[in-house]
């Protein structure tokens, strides 16, 4: 398991949507999660970098679990997925600042997700309004972003829940360019091609 999680930690890493010790990654089995460690490097993951804890109660291990394990321990609770990745891309964090709901221009993001959607909280990191807002969404799309903070996205697995939040970052970059390129389509309507 150690090695699937380094593989994407890594890959999210590559790709820019996070930091040196941004986001974090788990994983549901049966009822049990495996979630990263607090403050781990994603892009060099060890031995002792992944924390197993319970789906509904703390144990001894979760001052260790990433500050998130509240919001992953909704997503399960709520929803059939079985992976979770949380990461900050830099694009998408910045359209969701001023949206909504993010509707990617280009064709792989339409076909992916037509809409993102956007939530807002007082508190974005770990908070109870942050873990009762997604799961209800998350059980329709693939991904959300929390405003000004980073994604949550989820899977069957790893490599699905990864997909998703590389391809948002993908899409919301080529919906920057455009909008740079072309500042009159925002204001005529995006979807009109």
């Amino acid at each position: 398991m150690l090695e699937q999680f380094s593989f994407f930690g890594r890959e999210l890493f590559l790709q820019g949507v996070n930091s040196s010790h941004s986001g974090n990654m788990s994983v549901r089995v049966g009822d049990r999660i495996f979630i990263t460690r607090r403050g781990s490097m994603l892009s060099h993951l060890r031995e002792g970098d992944l924390v197993e804890t319970g789906m509904h109660d703390d144990d001894c291990h979760i001052t260790l679990a990433s500050t998130e394990i509240k919001i992953h321990r909704a997503i399960y609770r709520e929803t059939s997925a079985l992976a979770v990745v949380h990461a900050h891309p830099p694009c998408a964090i910045a359209l969701s600042l001023l949206e909504d709901e993010i509707h990617p221009v280009d064709t792989e993001g339409i076909y992916y997700f037509k809409a993102v959607p956007v939530v807002g909280a007082d508190l974005t990191v770990g908070s109870d309004e942050v873990a009762e807002k997604l799961p209800p969404l998350l059980q329709n799309y693939k991904i959300v972003m929390v405003r000004g903070h980073g994604s949550f996205a989820v899977g069957q697995m790893l490599e699905e829940a990864f997909q998703w939040t590389s391809s948002l970052e993908a899409s919301c970059r080529a919906l920057l360019f455009y909008r740079l390129l072309s500042p009159q389509a925002r204001r005529e309507g995006e979807s009109r091609w």
